[in-house]
């Protein structure tokens, strides 16, 4: 995917304005964004306190359904709705941080033997998804690295996530998809933009 950094920072700041614009009600307006930012990509916006780094809204895309302008618009947008949290308010906006995750396409874990899995995933490169009916559930690749989660409690948190048992994983009837994402995020409220590697440590 390899995303440039001046890209990352121009998808960062158009989730800043569209997060803003959502919480005043305001209307967005346009934004300049790179060609590339028409090419169908997944995406998900995080809001974070700073700099306590405690989660206030993550909504995104894991599927490429929409261009990538238009999937961080739309995610940055229903971040600050995030059901598990009350809505964002006007007096946040100087205290939390914006990331935004850009999306490989999902692909689907396939083995002969369900215990292998874990050592199919990489900590610090895979998010994942499990799916099995109704119950779907994913976990950006950024997670297991804040919580140092080993592949296979990951893949437990996934599933229970998902609405499922952690054990689930186990389960041939679910299915597993890995993904991976690069990570923009600001450093201070409205400051500056850097790219996160999360593959040689936490990603705080």
């Amino acid at each position: 995917m390899d995303m440039k950094d001046n890209e990352g920072e121009i998808a960062v700041r158009m989730a800043r304005q569209a997060v803003e614009a959502e919480v005043k009600g305001e209307k967005g307006g346009r934004v300049s964004a790179p060609e590339s930012f028409q090419e169908k990509r997944g995406v998900f916006v995080t809001i974070s306190s700073h700099p306590e780094h405690l989660l206030r809204g993550c909504i995104g895309f894991p599927e490429p359904i929409y261009s990538l302008a238009s999937a961080i618009l739309r995610a940055a947008q229903h971040a600050c709705h995030d059901p598990r949290f009350e809505d964002l308010q006007p007096g946040e906006l100087d205290t939390n941080v914006i990331e935004v995750t850009i999306l490989t396409p999902p692909e689907e874990i396939r083995v002969a033997d369900r215990r292998d899995i874990p050592g199919t995933i990489v900590i610090g490169r895979d998010g994942l998804i499990a799916e099995l009916g109704p119950y779907r559930g994913l976990l950006l690749p950024q997670v297991p690295v804040e919580w140092e989660w080993d592949a296979e409690e990951f893949l437990g948190q996934t599933c229970m996530k998902a609405g499922m048992t952690p054990d689930m994983w186990l389960d041939k009837r679910t299915r597993l998809y890995r993904f991976g994402g690069e990570i923009f995020a600001e450093e201070s409220p409205r400051g500056p933009v850097t790219r996160k590697d999360i593959t040689h440590g936490a990603c705080r």
